[in-house]
């Protein structure tokens, strides 16, 4: 039987190509400030009639280099918070390759009527996360702050991995409630494993034969532009606009879902 994954090549035009360029600098800018990067390119591929798996993998693998780009954004916040990054590097590993596995093996409708609620989750989360985290750094102890945080970026990335929509503003609300770094650390720290899950995932779609190159072609450029250009503004802007800016980029990712 031959896997949905592998259904025909979608041609692009001058001017399609030119759109998919386009969603690409503005998904790379989505990633460099606070993620939902997806939210930009899936629509938009979708919208030029690329069937749904196809367009969900050939956006991971083309989106990568935003992420990237958004690294060498935050490199000062990388270099300081490398202990954090080698303690949550293997749930992130395990759950990117988890979710692209389960992706390949799942009817997509499965996970993709839980999606609506985990970007609102998400969004409400982090909307709140100054209080809920005052409370929590007041009420547990950093070990059990650690475990949180393990078991959090595990169930992210598998998350991440199947889809990846918005799961940098999960990672974001996580880090929040569970580690002791601001929001620009935090943001340094998310643009790592971000990175680390969406690999991992693109080299299991591409070793799967599942990517359209012709699409990849116009994101790479584009989302390397816009992550960075997406990480100088993060780092600009005030933390009450930055985390204003989160907030409506999770409301916008909800809605684009719940109308897809």
């Amino acid at each position: 039987m031959t896997s949905p994954l592998l259904a025909g090549s979608h041609p692009l035009t001058a001017v399609s190509g030119l759109v998919v360029f386009a969603a690409g600098v503005g998904a790379g800018l989505f990633n460099g400030v606070a993620g939902g990067g997806t939210m930009l390119s899936f629509p938009t591929l979708l919208a030029l009639g690329v069937p749904p798996i196809t367009a969900n993998v050939s956006s991971t693998v083309g989106i990568l280099p935003g992420y990237l780009a958004a690294i060498v954004g935050y490199r000062r916040h990388v270099v300081a918070n490398r202990s954090v990054i080698t303690r949550l590097a293997l749930p992130a590993f395990l759950g990117g390759v988890g979710g692209a596995v389960a992706l390949l093996i799942t009817p997509t409708a499965v996970f993709n009527s839980l999606v609506v609620v985990l970007i609102a989750l998400a969004t409400l989360l982090f909307a709140a996360q100054p209080v809920l985290a005052r409370r929590m750094q007041r009420n547990h102890a950093a070990a059990r702050r650690e475990v949180a945080a393990w078991i959090g970026v595990l169930g992210a990335s598998l998350y991440g991995g199947y889809f990846g929509a918005g799961v940098g503003i999960v990672l974001l609300a996580l880090f929040g409630l569970t580690l002791d770094l601001d929001l620009a650390q935090s943001s340094g720290v998310r643009s790592v494993l971000a990175l680390l899950v969406n690999f991992l995932a693109a080299v299991i779609f591409v070793l799967h034969g599942a990517v359209n190159w012709a699409i990849v072609a116009c994101l790479v450029p584009g989302s390397f532009l816009g992550g960075i250009l997406g990480a100088r503004l993060a780092l600009s802007l005030p933390v009450r606009w930055l985390r204003a800016v989160v907030v409506l980029i999770g409301v916008a990712t909800t809605v684009v879902l719940a109308l897809r």
